[in-house]
C-alpha cells in the first residue's frame, strides 16, 4: 500500500471514474487502473463495482468501509512527511517530580518563553524519580528532576539546589514560631513522601504511624486539603514560598528539623547542550529568589 494507490483511489470516488481521475492526476488511465488494481491485490477485495457500459464508476460495500482507513492511512502517511520539516534540536523534552513542577517550573518555563521565544519548545512529561531514570537513559527525556538519586548505568546525576524543610499549618491552630515534632498531632498530617531521608526522620517522630489525616503522592490537592481545620504538614522551603500566599495557611520553622533536602538533575550524554543550558540558567534565576534554597547551578 503506498500513497500513490491511496490518492489514486480518492481520486477515482472525487472525479467519479478512471479516466477523469487520470487527467486530473495527469497519468494515463492504464496506469491508474494499475495502482488501483495493485491494491485491491493486497487487500484482497474489490474497493469498485466495474459494469459494462457503465461510465461512473461505484465502490463495493467493502470500499465503503475502507473510505476512513484509507484516510487514517492519508493522516499518518502526511505526520510522517512532517518529520522532514521538524528541527528536534529545539524541543527540550524535560520531567520532574510533582512539587518542583508545581511550585518551581511555571516561572521558569514563562522565563524561557519570554527569553528565547519560539527558538526552543518545552515538551513535560510529570514522573517520580525512577521513573525519570529510565527515561533519559532511553533517550526519551533530555534533562529530568528528581528528588531520589540512585546509581543507573549512563546517567548522570547532578545536585540542583538544596532546601530547608519547613512545617505549614492551617491557622485554625496558633504555634510558636519553631515548632517541635513531639507538638504535633499526628492524626492532623498531610503526609507527603519527600525522599528516603525524610521519610527515615518521620519514622523517627512518629514512629511509622499511620495516623495521618490524609496522604498525598501529588502536590495537585495540597493546597486545597491545607484548607481543612487543624491540618499541617512539613513541605520544602519551594513550596512553603507559595503556601505563604495562602491567607489560610502560615509557615514556621521545625525544632530538630528533617535533613535538608536535595534536588538534582538527570542527562545522559551530551545532546542538546544548548537548550539544556538555556534551561538550567533561567532555573537557576529562578531559585535564587526563593527563600530557604540554595542553588548548585551558579557555583
Amino acid at each position: 500500500m503506498t500513497h500513490l494507490e491511496i490518492e489514486a483511489f480518492f481520486e477515482i470516488i472525487k472525479a467519479g471514474s478512471i479516466s477523469s481521475a487520470a487527467q486530473n492526476l495527469y497519468v494515463t488511465q492504464p496506469a491508474l487502473s494499475r495502482r488501483i488494481k495493485t491494491l485491491e491485490d493486497e487487500l484482497g477485495y474489490p474497493l469498485f463495482s466495474r459494469k459494462k457500459g457503465q461510465r461512473n464508476i461505484e465502490l463495493t460495500t467493502k470500499g465503503e468501509a475502507f473510505v476512513p482507513i484509507a484516510q487514517k492511512w492519508l493522516n499518518i502517511w502526511q505526520e510522517a512527511w512532517e518529520l522532514n520539516n521538524l528541527d528536534s534540536s529545539n524541543i527540550l523534552n524535560i520531567a520532574s517530580v510533582g512539587s518542583v513542577s508545581s511550585y518551581i517550573l511555571p516561572h521558569v518555563f514563562e522565563k524561557i518563553a519570554e527569553t528565547a521565544g519560539d527558538h526552543i519548545r518545552i515538551c513535560f512529561h510529570n514522573y517520580h524519580s525512577f521513573e525519570s531514570y529510565q527515561y533519559v537513559a532511553n533517550g526519551l527525556i533530555d534533562i529530568a528532576l528528581i528528588s531520589d538519586d540512585i546509581y543507573y548505568k549512563g546517567v548522570e546525576t547532578i545536585p540542583v539546589f538544596q532546601e530547608r524543610m519547613v512545617f505549614v499549618s492551617n491557622n485554625s491552630r496558633n504555634y510558636p514560631e519553631t515548632v517541635h515534632p513531639q507538638m504535633l498531632e499526628p492524626d492532623q498530617e498531610i503526609r507527603l513522601p519527600w525522599n528516603p531521608e525524610y521519610d527515615a526522620w518521620h519514622d523517627f517522630w512518629f514512629k511509622s504511624t499511620p495516623e495521618y489525616r490524609v496522604s498525598l503522592d501529588q502536590m495537585n490537592l495540597l493546597e486545597h486539603v491545607l484548607s481543612w481545620k487543624n491540618a499541617w504538614a512539613i513541605v520544602p522551603s519551594s513550596v512553603a514560598c507559595k503556601l505563604a500566599s495562602l491567607d489560610y495557611v502560615s509557615v514556621y520553622q521545625i525544632a530538630s528539623p528533617p535533613p535538608d533536602r536535595i534536588i538534582y538533575y538527570l542527562k545522559s550524554g551530551n545532546k542538546k547542550t544548548e537548550v539544556i543550558n538555556h534551561f538550567l540558567t533561567a532555573l537557576n534565576h529562578e531559585l535564587n529568589t526563593i527563600p530557604g534554597v540554595t542553588s548548585y547551578l551558579g557555583a
